[in-house]
């Protein structure tokens, strides 16, 4: 990929981000779907909801760039080949806002006690990121969840009916920035037991 020129103090904009991912399976997507439209309508929302092809649990965000780094995208890649893990139940059993400074907040479902696996398999990717060379990796502070929509009103977090499944694998995603469309560039296995 040639290189970008870019003037001092004028960065390029991001087009895309990079992450890796968790996808919810069709009967988790399903209930997803089947949680937000109770939500949407309990609490009057009128917000953007995510498409059911976009749903995605993140377990780390490599970056943002403008245009698809190549070097970024083999290293990731080779993170994702070495990881050998188990694979890992997901399970959310509560819904509710995210506060942030937008004025769109992101409703979100998450788990109250059952997510200690998923965190174990992200700080686990996070060392296999570290090892090919990827620094500042998040493992602390992290909230594993499922964001279902964006909407201005806050919800309150609530007991939901549980959306599962059993993660049998994970993805690595080029999202276009700001046009809700997600590719994936890889795919692992999990399958050590």
């Amino acid at each position: 990929m040639p290189e970008q020129l870019v003037l001092p103090g004028l960065a390029a904009k991001p087009t895309d981000r990079l992450f890796f991912a968790v996808l919810p399976d069709a009967p988790a997507t399903a209930q997803s779907v089947a949680v937000t439209d109770t939500l949407f309508g309990a609490h009057g929302l009128s917000g953007r909801r995510l498409s059911p092809r976009t749903l995605h649990v993140t377990l780390h965000h490599v970056g943002d760039f403008a245009g698809l780094p190549n070097d970024v995208v083999a290293r990731a890649t080779a993170a994702g080949e070495a990881l050998r893990h188990a694979p890992v139940m997901v399970r959310f059993d509560k819904a509710g806002s995210f506060v942030r400074r937008h004025r769109t907040l992101p409703l979100v479902l998450r788990g109250s006690g059952q997510v200690i696996p998923l965190i174990a398999f992200q700080y686990a990717l996070g060392e296999a990121m570290a090892r090919q060379g990827f620094r500042h990796v998040p493992v602390a502070h992290y909230t594993p969840h499922m964001t279902l929509l964006y909407d201005p009103r806050y919800v309150e977090a609530r007991e939901v009916t549980p959306v599962e499944w059993m993660a049998r694998d994970f993805v690595l995603i080029r999202s276009v920035i700001g046009k809700a469309r997600h590719e994936v560039l890889g795919r692992w296995g999990l399958d050590v037991e």
